[in-house]
């Protein structure tokens, strides 16, 4: 989904696979002269060297484009959704200050049920080993099965594993997380919904468009996410109510 004045945007999205056995291919939703909106499968990188290896999201973006890409933001491995790439250095800029004002959305399965709506304001570090700074997530409970919940999250700050951290902080983890989850439940996903994978996806972004306007841009969930969804759905339903 696009949003006018992005004059000169090519129509649809555009499939770029990666190396051989790479895994599942990138598509590109959005692209225009100043910037490019991609969807990220989880298990990729969003810069080579994360983890050693050679895949990496802004190599396939790059590559696909045929210049030299700016990401204006990145996602941890494990989520999936909406990335942003400039393709200039002014456009860069330019998303770079629009950034702090952009709305940032996305889904997750936690474990527990969070409020109907919370503003979550904790500091957090903004690297490891640095010290800690401002925080800022607005959350809202969308669903619930059983222990669990489908909740919506908006970044009003951008730091390292925000979401994560904020919804561990408030007792409930996100589902498929090894570092700030449980392991009890990640197993129980694994084994009873299929799902292999942290449980968070970019959905939503709108910003400013660098040549005026508002650059929007929307990602349905990805199979796995959505089927894990659905499964909780049918065995929940199907509990004896107390």
């Amino acid at each position: 989904m696009r949003i006018p004045n992005s004059e000169g945007a090519e129509p649809g999205s555009q499939v770029v696979a990666g190396p051989e056995d790479a895994g599942p291919p990138i598509s590109i939703l959005h692209r225009d002269a100043r910037c490019a909106v991609v969807d990220k499968p989880s298990g990729l990188a969003t810069h080579r060297g994360w983890d050693g290896g050679d895949d990496a999201l802004l190599q396939r973006v790059r590559d696909a484009v045929g210049c030299y890409v700016y990401p204006v933001h990145r996602l941890d491995r494990g989520a999936s959704g909406l990335v942003v790439f400039a393709l200039d250095a002014g456009a860069a800029r330019a998303l770079a200050l629009a950034w702090p004002d952009a709305d940032k959305r996305y889904l997750a399965i936690t474990r527990g049920h969070p409020p109907d709506h919370l503003v979550i304001d904790h500091p957090i570090p903004r690297a490891p080993g640095e010290d800690r700074v401002a925080a800022r997530t607005e959350i809202w409970r969308r669903e619930e099965f059983g222990r669990y919940a489908l909740v919506e999250a908006r970044l009003h700050t951008g730091r390292l594993h925000q979401i994560r951290r904020h919804l561990k902080h408030i007792s409930c983890p996100l589902i498929g997380d090894v570092r700030y989850g449980k392991g009890e439940h990640n197993r129980i996903f694994r084994t009873e919904h299929g799902l292999h994978r942290l449980a968070l996806h970019c959905t939503r972004i709108t910003v400013a468009h660098p040549d005026g306007g508002e650059l929007a841009v929307a990602s349905p969930l990805p199979d796995d996410l959505a089927a894990a969804i659905a499964s909780c759905r049918r065995r929940h339903a199907a509990e004896p109510i107390p």
